[in-house]
């Protein structure tokens, strides 16, 4: 439960900026009094130091530990490195703290400006040049004048990480909004299939209703005539009857998705500038086969499903993509290759995909290994 949501980067920082002042505070308990003088004289120290004791290593360490946690609560987290700094000014007097204390000041100044409450964020700037002061107030190596250098990187490096956070906040909200944007497209297009299955709905009552009066006038008809005449009309009512299950056929097959036309609406053939689009510079389309014009809905459906896979492993600018699809006679075979990243939603990106395959009869397939995913989509052909 202690180390509850602390991330690796976390403990990057913590763990350096803890290892620096370890061996910043045990060259303190090792330096002599002769190398003092000697630095004091070449312009290198401008205080002898007071104290060599061993215990300013764990004082010091308990200002850098805290980082750990600043996620939880970055406020206490610089309340207690002032704290510890203050005693260990306290405790030691003049010793040299500035080669890991101002980059404890920094980071904090950094961090608070992540903080989500302004005010919160403002305090902790305020503690920051507190702290900042505390480490250089008694240092050895640069004394208290620069105190006056210092704090202005301080008020810099707390406006980085406010621009940093404004940045983070953009990049959230675009993202949300382009959600929303694929989610109104989803949306759109199924109004237009329910539109069109209506459509054709309607279409295919129609035809049997009137084929089947057709039919029944030319059944009626063929009572009371000659043999050779009635022979004709029930020729005639046989050729009817396979032309009507025919045109159902084609109906039923538009009706379950094997060909209905949407304009517009994106195509296998838009796929290079769906890739244009990612935030990595690191995409590849690959095209196989023999590639020709689809129905609209494998070429919808195509584009989605890569749209989804791709969207989900495109959240590091480094991390590249391969896409490639192959044409074949009776199938469109999709592989989506790429880098899942800490933030990618990818259970979510493979079962839309997923949904998308099964409404074609076809399928989608996901393997990780080693932070990598690999997909692979079949989807049938007809026609």
């Amino acid at each position: 439960m202690v180390f509850t949501g602390i991330k690796l980067r976390d403990w990057g920082i913590a763990g350096g900026l803890t290892l620096l002042g370890v061996l910043l505070m045990l060259e303190n308990t090792q330096t002599s009094e002769a190398q003092v003088r000697n630095a004091i004289a070449e312009g290198s120290m401008v205080h002898a130091q007071s104290s060599h004791s061993f215990w300013m290593v764990p004082v010091f360490a308990a200002a850098t530990i805290p980082v750990l946690w600043w996620r939880r609560g970055i406020l206490a987290v610089a309340t207690v490195s002032v704290l510890a700094i203050a005693a260990h000014d306290l405790l030691f007097g003049w010793v040299t703290r500035c080669g890991a204390g101002l980059p404890l000041a920094f980071v904090i100044a950094f961090l608070g400006a992540q903080a989500s409450k302004r005010t919160t964020a403002w305090i902790v700037c305020g503690l920051s040049i507190v702290l900042t002061v505390f480490v250089l107030v008694i240092d050895a190596t640069t004394g208290p004048g620069a105190i006056i250098l210092a704090l202005p990187i301080v008020c810099i490096v707390f406006g980085v990480g406010l621009a940093a956070r404004r940045r983070t906040a953009l990049n959230r909200e675009l993202a949300n909004r382009e959600a929303e944007l694929r989610q109104l497209r989803d949306e759109r297009a199924a109004l237009d299939v329910a539109d069109d299955r209506a459509r054709l709905s309607r279409q295919l009552d129609g035809l049997l209703q009137e084929r089947l009066a057709d039919l029944t006038t030319a059944a009626e008809s063929a009572d009371g005539l000659p043999p050779a005449e009635a022979k004709a009309v029930l020729e005639s009512i046989e050729s009817g009857s396979r032309q009507t299950l025919d045109d159902m056929r084609e109906i039923v097959g538009l009706l379950r998705g094997d060909d209905v036309a949407f304009a517009p609406t994106p195509t296998v053939a838009h796929l290079d500038t769906l890739l244009a689009r990612l935030r990595t510079a690191h995409s590849q389309l690959v095209v196989t086969g023999d590639p020709r014009a689809l129905p609209a809905t494998v070429e919808l459906s195509a584009y989605r499903i890569v749209e989804h896979l791709v969207t989900a492993l495109a959240d590091q600018a480094d991390a590249p993509i391969v896409v490639s699809v192959r044409f074949e006679s009776d199938a469109l075979e999709i592989r989506v290759n790429g880098q899942v990243g800490e933030s990618a939603d990818l259970k979510a990106a493979v079962a839309r995909a997923k949904e998308r395959a099964k409404l074609l009869g076809g399928s989608v397939d996901v393997k990780v290994t080693k932070g990598r995913a690999g997909a692979v989509a079949q989807l049938p052909v007809v026609g």
